[in-house]
């Protein structure tokens, strides 16, 4: 009734064009001295949606009536209303009254009240300008315009619509639950795009998302970068994941509806420390071992000296220390060893897909990389050494259930000989234990890295358990520096924080 209130009244009169609805549609406009009113039916709509461009056009105004009146004669208007209802548009990704109903309030659309049903019907206008998780004002305004709506069409009476426009619905996204899910989704909808193409039939997607995770992670992310907000963290992102690939969370920022911009797959920020784990790891591959020993004293390439945090050098330390405490000039000494050519090898086999030059400073990370990135390269270390592609698309399926896509595993083999990733894992657990990391330390065994960027642009936790493998920034979107913040600070407290509530 909120629909029809608002969209076409007439809708169980007029034969799918309204000669009167066009007609009172032009009035108003040419009193207004611009267009503030349509004349399309729900039935012109639905085919519109269904068949035809949304580009302004006479032939397509045409085409659009002609199939409206063909839509009459195959359906009843039941049938009509209901294909309606169940395609059209309510912002934040919600295609169809179940899906918005779910979106917005967590619910079924037959347990909507009055308010709830005419902050929906309100939507279907300019649902991205209304959509209630960015704009909860103009959508409880709207609502109370299809009240009065109703009202006039005599659905409801006046003390009804006074009361619902009293008590406004409130979504679930504006009481502080999830809110984040977008980016994931906005994620599997590019990825989809790969899978199938451009599909004309209706698709069910059944993803890899974990929903208890994604609460958690955006959780996380919220209150740790509000947590540091004093320190000029702006933003954070996390991604987690299983050691196969498989995507169970991901926050690309603190508020979607704020900014759709997606800070763990889009953002190239510069790792620094994260990076390291791809020189130690080159080293094993050339025969090093975690006890061998390498030197943390000055050295100076082409004009440049690499400087430690402490400023202090420790004179011949094992591999396993270096790392541990994240010495710069010991982890450029093995680089300068091993060959820079072999770090920038086994960042790119890892899945570093950026170009890296090598330059001395490769091996503190002076490149660029996306969370999403090294997150999988971890998931390497954590599964003993396999292929990893990020996925978060296993099935496909159309409507009558048929098949479309499966995944069935990334089929890449082994990257990393197992011996290697356990030794790299071993000391990623020192890391944690005794060095840089302890911040994030749980009651299981956890290895991982902390990085940060030159002055504190970037900062980073990426670490796992058995079980998951989780990776953390935090930052300014404009690059501006952090107040000291170290990846063993924020980012390794919000790792924390959202693998103690993982559990895994």
């Amino acid at each position: 009734e909120a629909v029809l209130a608002t969209e076409d009244r007439r809708f169980f009169q007029h034969p799918g064009i309204d000669p009167l609805g066009v007609a009172r549609a032009l009035a108003v406009n040419l009193w207004a001295g611009r267009i503030v009113q349509g004349g399309s039916t729900i039935t012109q709509q639905l085919a519109k949606n269904l068949f035809l461009e949304p580009d302004r056009t006479l032939r397509r105004k045409v085409q659009e009536a002609m199939l409206a009146v063909w839509l009459e004669l195959q359906f009843d208007k039941r049938q009509i209303l209901d294909l309606y209802l169940n395609r059209v548009y309510f912002g934040a990704g919600a295609y169809g009254v179940g899906a918005a109903a779910a979106r917005y309030f967590g619910k079924l659309p037959a347990d909507l009240d009055l308010a709830e049903s005419a902050m929906l019907a309100g939507l279907l206008k300019a649902p991205s300008r209304w959509a209630p998780t960015g704009n909860l004002a103009g959508a409880q305004a709207r609502a109370d315009a299809v009240l009065e709506n109703m009202v006039e069409a005599g659905f409801i009476d006046r003390a009804a619509a006074r009361a619902a426009a009293q008590a406004p619905a409130r979504p679930i996204a504006a009481l502080g639950e999830t809110r984040g899910v977008r980016y994931f989704t906005d994620w599997v909808l590019e990825e989809l795009q790969q899978f199938v193409g451009r599909h004309g039939d209706d698709l069910i997607v059944r993803t890899s998302l974990d929903p208890g995770l994604q609460a958690a992670a955006e959780r996380a992310v919220r209150d740790g970068v509000a947590a540091a907000s004093g320190r000029r963290v702006g933003q954070g992102a996390l991604i987690a994941m299983r050691p196969d690939g498989a995507v169970l969370a991901m926050v690309g920022g603190t508020d979607h509806a704020r900014s759709a911009y997606n800070r763990a797959t889009q953002a190239l920020r510069q790792p620094g420390s994260v990076f390291k784990p791809f020189v130690y790891l080159a080293a094993l591959e050339a025969g090093y071992a975690p006890d061998d020993l390498v030197a943390d004293t000055p050295l100076t390439i082409g004009g440049w000296q690499p400087e430690n945090y402490d400023g202090r050098y420790r004179g011949e330390i094992t591999l396993t220390e270096a790392l541990a405490d994240s010495v710069n000039a010991a982890t450029v000494n093995l680089s300068e060893t091993v060959g820079r050519g072999k770090v920038v090898e086994m960042a790119q086999r890892l899945g570093i897909s950026t170009a890296l030059q090598p330059l001395p400073a490769i091996a503190l990370g002076a490149a660029e990389a996306t969370l999403l990135e090294l997150t999988t390269a971890y998931a390497v270390f954590a599964n003993g050494g396999q292929a990893v592609l990020p996925y978060a698309i296993a099935e496909v399926r159309r409507r009558d259930g048929s098949l479309v896509y499966e995944r069935a595993g990334s089929g890449l083999g082994r990257l990393v000989a197992g011996e290697d990733a356990a030794e790299i894992t071993a000391m990623l657990r020192a890391v944690v234990d005794s060095g840089t990391g302890r911040a994030a330390r749980l009651d299981r065994p956890v290895a991982g890295k902390t990085g940060t960027s030159s002055d504190y642009r970037d900062a980073w936790f990426i670490g796992y358990t058995a079980a998951l493998v989780a990776g953390v920034w935090a930052g300014n979107d404009d690059g501006r520096p952090m107040d000291g913040v170290t990846g063993g600070s924020v980012p390794a407290r919000i790792w924390h924080d959202f693998m103690s509530r993982a559990g895994s």
